[in-house]
């Protein structure tokens, strides 16, 4: 599983960030994940606002922090 942060390196993304590795750490996912903090990356996926999360090049969540228990559910959708 591949999962991807847009993000240019703002609270909210290194909040995103923190949220996604402890859900991950804590559930033994094996998935990769990529920050992306250049514009010009971030603007290739079409979205307005940062942070944004995305799974296996689905965009699942844009401009908000998840809480742990929708990071989990929305992984174990992908499993």
């Amino acid at each position: 599983m591949l999962i991807k942060i847009l993000g240019t390196g703002c609270a909210k993304c290194k909040a995103m960030t923190n949220v996604v590795q402890a859900v991950v750490i804590k559930n033994n996912f094996d998935v990769t994940i990529e920050k992306i903090e250049d514009i010009a990356e971030i603007l290739k996926f079409d979205i307005i606002s940062t942070p944004a999360l995305i799974i296996n090049d689905d965009i699942a969540i844009i401009g908000r922090i998840p809480s742990k228990e929708e990071v989990l559910k929305l992984l174990n959708k992908q499993i």
